[in-house]
């Protein structure tokens, strides 16, 4: 009776027919072997919900763990499963209608589901059985849970686990401005009004803080981890995996992926920051006209440009509409604008299969030779890597995918793609990589930051790698990082999480005092002193450290985002960065007036510049809409942190909304976790928000509070730490 209700659920959520150009498992419905092999595998795969509603997954084999892992997820959020695979397919205007259609284009060009099914076919065993096990998973979480209606993807198909291999967002296809690419294609879509944005504010830096100290530099004489990424809320699900084939994994898992993206096993964990390597390239390509035929110069050649027509399907009142686009592309890649009368192509790395490789071995690896085999599949190209083990050692990887290239070039712009020396040479290896391996300082520290400061003074030196290795320079939050970390030898894993909320604010440090001597150099009889003399005095005894009650962390922000909204186009012109330009380029006056505009935008919001930080910034979490709404007055958390601009390590992305004065975070710190290693795991971790995406869950914002504070709470990775903490223990499907 059990198989042929849920038939009756198949039939309501597939059809009951056959998924068109099956692959993978039997998809006969009507015969129920979709049925039987989802109720076998639910009996071999255990949920433990601990009392924060973090499940633990344990399952005989590492496919029935995968299975578990995506029943367990799509439990918690299935719109960000949903919403996460439709983005990376291509297919998120057949959800959210034409507004939607360049970025599916966007995606369509470099992702084909034909290659897709061809690059599952040929997978390895083992790597098909994971798949597999993937889209059962979700499959039968959608077979028992009638209720849900998917917004279009009503049976996941093994090959779509391909289309998003590793968990930053949008990855490096994202590098291609969508408004070039609707320019060449003849595309458009709706604008953003300037209403609607409330205001300009400068984009939260993006990126992560990720720290590894080695054993001589704790009191314990064991390594700690800090893994601390920074992203949109609620982007991630804190997970723990497990099977009796080795696999034993905690941390973040985004969406709809069966790795833990960040986190730690028995025996090792891995924090990964945002990279400047220069992973991604632009050609640009001399096109000849031959009648309707198009072609580009290769060397002493004229190749034909390959056309395709993809199709761009998108909502529309209660059906689908569709765009068709003539497609174009070079061997370098396809074409995305243009400048200057060529075609600019981009080239990336490509190898899903060994993408999906690398993130899921690297879970399983125990040792650090094992961890760098991992790294030799070169395919975690947007990202550097902390790592620390329960052997004692730390390590830091740089970007994972470098082309080798001829330096003779300026590879941040396009270059010729007709000059056959532009072509790529292989891979940099990883020892030809700006990497570390327990340095003498003992520490290792990344923020999205160039590698040359990564270990203090046993850091790689820049003059030895080619200047593609990085595009990046020093960043506020990396002063700050090795701030706190040279000189100490005694850190434990409680203080290595305050030290990941140390409030100094080391952009402000340098800020603050080329403001307060500009008002110094003003003659008295200048109008600005009295009316700056008080904020001045505030900010001159400032000790530029935020938190909740102070009234000098609010006049340095709203003084900083009003002269980087006046200046940022000036230093942009000068290819100099902000913080640079504020310093040696702003006068006197033009940041006294930015601090008059600023008390005076206080004033009117908040009825005094001398608010409270934690008035004015808060976490709210309302809905499990993906686009959050916000309200003044409905209940808010104070945050005392800020945007990592500032040099903040614990980032809190704020602004304010239509209709709001109080400004209201959406990214910045998502998960963060300390990790100890030794003969036993001991960590402790904090989620933004809650676990769960349904607003009616008692897990939807149970983690509010502490989000905001920094207080951290113990993680049960072995079985006696869960021991008294568990809520419930199930199978799935019960």
């Amino acid at each position: 009776m059990k198989n042929v209700a849920l038939l009756v659920l198949l039939c309501l959520v597939g059809g009951c027919r056959h998924a068109p150009g099956p692959v993978g498992p039997s998809v006969e419905i009507a015969g129920g072997p979709d049925a039987a092999r989802w109720e076998q595998r639910a009996q071999r795969v255990s949920i433990t919900r601990d009392d924060w509603g973090i499940p633990h997954v344990q399952g005989q084999t590492d496919a029935d763990a995968v299975f578990g892992l995506m029943y367990a997820q799509a439990e918690d959020d299935f719109n960000r499963i949903e919403t996460n695979y439709l983005s990376a397919m291509g297919r998120l205007a057949e959800a959210e209608g034409e507004k939607a259609v360049s970025r599916d284009l966007r995606i369509k060009l470099f992702v084909d589901p034909a290659r897709m099914k061809a690059h599952y076919q040929s997978s390895p065993a083992w790597l098909r059985a994971l798949m597999d096990a993937w889209a059962d998973g979700l499959n039968y979480y959608l077979a028992t849970h009638p209720q849900v209606t998917p917004r279009v993807i009503r049976r996941f198909e093994p090959w779509m686990a391909l289309t998003f291999t590793e968990g930053s967002i949008g990855g490096d296809i994202e590098t291609i401005r969508l408004a070039d690419l609707e320019a060449f294609y003849g595309l458009s879509r709706p604008t953003t009004s300037a209403a609607n944005l409330a205001g300009w504010h400068e984009a939260e830096p993006s990126g992560s803080n990720g720290i590894a100290v080695a054993p001589a530099n704790t009191v314990s004489r064991r390594a700690l981890l800090l893994i601390n990424p920074h992203t949109s809320f609620f982007f991630r699900a804190e997970v723990q995996v497990a099977s009796k084939e080795g696999l034993n994994a905690y941390g973040a898992v985004t969406w709809g992926q069966f790795f833990a993206y960040q986190g730690f096993n028995e025996r090792i964990g891995w924090m990964h920051t945002s990279s400047g390597v220069d992973a991604v390239d632009e050609y640009a390509e001399t096109i000849v006209r031959r009648g309707d035929e198009v072609f580009y110069r290769y060397g002493a050649e004229e190749r034909p440009v390959t056309k395709t027509t993809i199709e761009l399907p998108y909502k529309s009142g209660d059906g689908l509409a569709r765009r068709t686009v003539t497609a174009y592309r070079t061997h370098h890649g396809p074409v995305v604008r243009e400048a200057g009368g060529a075609w600019v192509t981009v080239r990336l790395m490509q190898e899903p299969v060994k993408a999906l490789t690398q993130s899921y071995t690297r879970m399983k690896a125990t040792t650090y030779q094992a961890f760098r085999e991992t790294m030799a599949l070169h395919t975690n190209s947007s990202n550097n890597t902390i790592y620390a083990d329960a052997d004692g050692n730390i390590a830091y990887f740089h970007g994972n995918f470098i082309p080798k290239r001829d330096p003779r070039f300026d590879w941040r712009k396009p270059v010729d793609g007709s000059d056959p020396a532009t072509e790529w040479q292989g891979l940099l290896s990883i020892d030809e990589s700006p990497n570390v391996l327990n340095p003498p300082t003992g520490w290792i520290q990344n923020t999205n930051n160039w590698p040359f400061s990564v270990a203090g003074a046993a850091s790689p030196r820049r003059d030895r790698y080619p200047p593609y290795v990085e595009n990046g320079l020093e960043n506020p939050r990396g002063i700050h990082a090795i701030r706190v970390l040279q000189g100490r030898t005694d850190f434990t894993l409680e203080s290595l999480a305050s030290a990941a909320y140390d409030s100094y604010l080391t952009a402000f440090a340098d800020l603050v005092p080329v403001l307060v001597s500009g008002y110094d150099a003003l003659p008295a009889s200048h109008t600005l002193r009295a009316k700056l003399g008080d904020q001045i005095e505030m900010l001159r005894a400032w000790d530029y450290r935020w938190s909740e009650t102070s009234t000098a962390t609010t006049l340095a922000v709203f003084w900083g985002d009003e002269l980087w909204r006046r200046i940022r186009a000036d230093a942009d012109s000068e290819d100099m960065p902000v913080y640079d330009y504020i310093a040696k380029r702003t006068t006197g006056e033009q940041r006294l007036e930015a601090l008059l505009a600023a008390s005076v935008q206080l004033e009117r919001d908040f009825g005094t510049w001398r608010t409270p930080w934690g008035e004015v910034n808060r976490f709210q979490r309302l809905t499990g809409d993906i686009v959050q709404p916000f309200d003044d007055a409905r209940p808010s958390v104070p945050v005392a942190f800020t945007s990592s601009r500032w040099g903040s390590l614990a980032s809190f992305g704020a602004r304010p909304y239509p209709g709001t004065k109080r400004w209201y975070g959406t990214s910045g710190n998502s998960f963060v976790a300390v990790v100890e290693f030794g003969d036993r795991v001991r960590a402790r971790a904090v989620t933004a928000g809650g676990l769960s995406g349904n607003p009616s869950s008692p897990h939807f914002n149970d983690q509010a509070v502490r989000y905001a504070k920094g207080e951290l709470r113990d993680v049960y990775f072995h079985p006696g730490q869960l021991e008294g903490h568990v809520a419930r223990r199930y199978r799935p499907g019960r």
